[in-house]
């Protein structure tokens, strides 16, 4: 088809379908070329371009007073001879038309719309490529293209297949589709998709392929017998088919042959909206289908323009436009005579142009689903613009030497190159169009979806839209409400090699398998994974442990020696009883002060005493409670100087036993000089001193600290008080056993003597307690954990306290109050019946 005008472009669609030819040229007569399979939606896709440029035309803004004309050939599905067409375009040596009455040639083709499959533009293109003529493919989607070394003319309106393959892993990542099987056409579109679609998989991660296979061309049913029992054996129900409609249909023969059912198909733009395939014996297996296709849009006008359609009309100027007589014959099944004009093999009624389109249903005006057609319009207005760009050049501020403008009468192809690759528009369907720097548009797909009605009619519903803006990057819109799904539960197929793991898991993976195939290895204690298919759990902070799920970690229960737990209430208990008898034991003493018992036994020695023993039973409380900075520090040096006090005032009251006896023996006096009040109070201060000296530099040279041990136990913190230094706490203990075992010695040899009540049996024994209760402190304090370790230090404070308390003072106290007859001074320095 041929219409004249000052700028024309070109034009490659497949009108039919198949062809036979005994010559490679395009020549005047028609009767040499045989094209085979007459294609209303081909023939539309040519008269939309013919629409485009007819609008352009009658707009005055675009384009104004230049006018459009086309020269559009038919590649008859053959790469031969669309290769040849192309050719002729470019080098304008295809067949003469008349331009004007007296005219007769071929006006300069500036850009080609074209071609429709990626095989032929990869042919077209490479050879194209070197006149740096424009070509805007419509249906080309081979990622190869987007190549700007080999294919620096190239543009295209429809997405690329790399889009296409990210729109696809978008969808699967949407469901959790991870474990899919593709499909692929033995040609370049079907190698290079299937090469992009792997690397994407693998940059996105989290899905893999079950299986790849590549389809065959032409009658193989061997290889289709082997390729459906690889689907029919896989684990995969997810099947993404990347291939062109005959593929499909011989595929489909052999899916129906072994009833392969329950798979979820994704199919590729060129075939989603093949009407072949929706027919009542394929959708029991196709229904539910998923599929990319190509952007629908919407031509205002262009089926009026197409119900215009006469033979008469597009012949008028003997064009040669050959094309609609095609179309007529097709549609009436009639034929022009003379033969050879006529295209209807076998005969058939005359054409005689009086026929009415409006009064057959045909394909051609079927105008409901442009898809290809919205593609064509926006490649002839991405040219138009281009052109209209270049003409409006101010001179002498041209982008070219010398900052010149092109000219419509000396136009380059590639000038008009420069100003398609910056030309920017909306179409009047909402829709920007652009061209990267590989010379693609803004890549958006709409998603179908195949719905079999209950009444046994297909319907092909547009479910969502896959897109890719300068702003937002890649946006995938679904309205899962609107998606029919060929499962019982109306709900999406599972088509996962493993099942995910879930919180708390890690994944580990199948040796020998691919990544999606893997184990479900559930958290090792103190490690946590709060992500579905976590590769690694993460450990968890010091002060934290993982929960039972071990999906998050939860704090460490801290743990002390508490007032509030009955442990503790129990120890708290006893210390103040302890200090409640010293409070009772010191009043009686008091009261009954000028008794001779009370006298007898130093009264201000046993003072002294039931003090140090109450803040024994007092200090006790430090190592109950949360252990703080103070108390850690207060607790030992209490304790120290508290027992050494104690000590000292039994070592002092056992010497002055010892002197008071060895002062009754002729000559013995003297020894009483060195035993005074004053000696007594001097002894038990220099003795408590040294005990302070020792707190002193050990608290000054490493003091104990409240220190969160995590070390006993994995799940809790035992909240303690280290000693900061061994050697000082050792030195601690070791000063007040020295002095109790001191006082134990003395005290067990004067046990023996002659008075009615010796004390010194009662220190004794007293000591004897103390001393069992501290060596056995030692070893039980060693191997006990935690709040136990104070459990059992407060323990050996209340028992020797209570052993001293006991054992010194019970005896007296039983005396003054249950016996006051004892209680008399012939009764305390009464003599034993000693023997001869």
């Amino acid at each position: 088809m041929h219409k004249p005008g000052d700028v024309i472009l070109g034009g490659l669609f497949e009108v039919h379908y198949t062809s036979v030819f005994p010559a490679l040229t395009f020549t005047s007569e028609p009767n040499m070329l045989s094209c085979q399979g007459f294609d209303p939606p081909g023939f539309r896709h040519a008269m939309t371009m013919a629409f485009a440029i007819d609008e352009i035309n009658k707009n005055s803004n675009l384009l104004p007073n230049v006018t459009l004309g086309y020269s559009l050939y038919d590649n008859c599905a053959t790469l031969v001879i669309g290769f040849s067409a192309a050719l002729s375009l470019v080098s304008g040596q295809e067949e003469k038309f008349l331009l004007h009455e007296n005219c007769l040639g071929t006006p300069p083709v500036v850009g080609i719309v074209g071609d429709s499959f990626s095989t032929f533009s990869i042919a077209t293109s490479d050879v194209i490529g070197l006149f740096k003529m424009p070509i805007v493919s419509y249906f080309a989607t081979c990622s190869c293209l987007s190549d700007r070394h080999k294919f620096p003319s190239f543009f295209r309106t429809i997405p690329s297949d790399a889009f296409q393959v990210h729109a696809m892993i978008r969808i699967l990542k949407h469901f959790g589709w991870t474990w899919a099987g593709l499909l692929v056409s033995d040609d370049d579109y079907g190698v290079h998709v299937a090469r992009s679609f792997r690397q994407a998989l693998a940059q996105s991660g989290g899905s893999c392929l079950a299986y790849s296979e590549i389809l065959p061309w032409g009658e193989n049913s061997a290889e289709l017998r082997r390729i459906v029992e690889v689907m029919k054996k896989s684990t995969a129900r997810v099947v993404i088919v990347f291939a062109h409609q005959i593929h499909m249909i011989q595929l489909m023969e052999e899916v129906i042959k072994q009833n392969v059912t329950g798979l979820q198909w994704m199919a590729s733009e060129a075939w989603t909206t093949a009407a072949v395939l929706q027919t009542t014996r394929h959708m029991p297996y196709l229904s539910g289908t998923l599929g990319i296709a190509i952007r629908r849009g919407e031509i205002p006008g262009l089926r009026d323009f197409l119900m215009k359609m006469h033979p008469d009309i597009y012949d008028s100027n003997n064009n040669g436009n050959s094309m609609v007589r095609q179309f007529w014959e097709y549609t009436f099944q009639c034929r022009f005579a003379p033969p050879p004009s006529g295209w209807l093999q076998g005969g058939g009624a005359l054409c005689t142009g009086q026929e009415e389109l409006a009064n057959v249903e045909t394909e051609f005006l079927d105008v409901s689903n442009l898809r290809p057609e919205y593609n064509i319009y926006k490649a002839v207005y991405a040219l138009a613009y281009a052109l209209d760009d270049m003409l409006r050049c101010a001179p002498g501020r041209g982008p070219f030497s010398g900052h010149s403008c092109a000219t419509l009468q000396k136009l380059e192809p590639w000038q008009l190159m420069h100003y398609l690759e910056k030309v920017h528009f909306t179409t009047p369907f909402g829709d920007e169009v652009s061209f990267d720097e590989n010379g693609d548009a803004l890549p958006i797909y709409d998603i179908m979806n195949w719905q079999w009605l209950p009444d046994g009619s297909t319907k092909i519903q547009n479910v969502g839209v896959v897109k890719k803006t300068a702003l937002k990057g890649e946006e995938l819109r679904l309205d899962e409400d609107k998606i029919f799904w060929n499962s019982d539960s109306k709900q999406p197929v599972q088509s996962v090699c493993s099942v995910s793991c879930p919180p708390g898991t890690r994944m580990a993976r199948k040796n020998g398998q691919p990544a999606c195939c893997f184990d479900c290895v559930r958290c090792s204690e103190r490690k946590f994974s709060n992500d579905t298919d976590s590769l690694e759990c993460t450990s968890c902070p010091e002060d934290f442990w993982s929960s039972p799920q071990r999906d998050h970690c939860v704090p460490k229960k801290t743990e002390f020696l508490s007032y509030h737990e009955p442990l503790g209430i129990c120890l708290t208990t006893a210390s103040l009883l302890g200090t409640f008898i010293c409070a009772v034991v010191l009043g009686i003493f008091t009261h009954y002060r000028s008794t001779p018992i009370v006298r007898a036994n130093n009264s201000e020695l046993s003072f002294l005493l039931l003090v140090s023993l109450k803040l024994c039973f007092l200090c006790s409380l430090l190592f109950i409670g949360r252990p703080r900075l103070w108390t850690c520090q207060l607790r030992h040096a209490a304790f120290g100087i508290s027992f050494v006090l104690c000590v000292s005032c039994i070592l002092v009251k056992t010497m002055v036993v010892v002197a008071v006896f060895k002062a009754s023996k002729p000559g013995g006096g003297t020894n009483l000089k060195w035993f005074g009040a004053v000696q007594q109070r001097g002894t038990v201060l220099v003795l408590t001193s040294i005990q302070a000296a020792i707190c002193t530099a050990w608290l000054i040279s490493s003091s104990p600290v409240p220190y969160k041990n995590t070390q006993y136990y994995n799940d809790k913190i035992v909240f303690e008080c280290v000693v900061g230094s061994t050697i000082g706490f050792a030195v601690l203990l070791g000063y007040i056993g020295v002095l109790a075992i001191l006082s134990f010695l003395l005290a067990f040899l004067a046990r023996n003597l002659p008075d009615n009540f010796n004390e010194a049996k009662l220190i004794t024994f007293s000591m004897l307690i103390f001393c069992a209760v501290w060596v056995a402190f030692v070893p039980a304090y060693v191997n006990s954990p935690g709040k136990y370790a104070d459990a059992v230090e407060v323990f050996a404070i209340l028992a020797s306290s209570f052993g001293l308390l006991v054992a010194l003072f019970g005896p007296k106290c039983y005396i003054i109050l249950l016996k006051p007859e004892r209680n008399t001074k012939k009764e305390i320095i009464g003599r034993g019946t000693a023997k001869s």
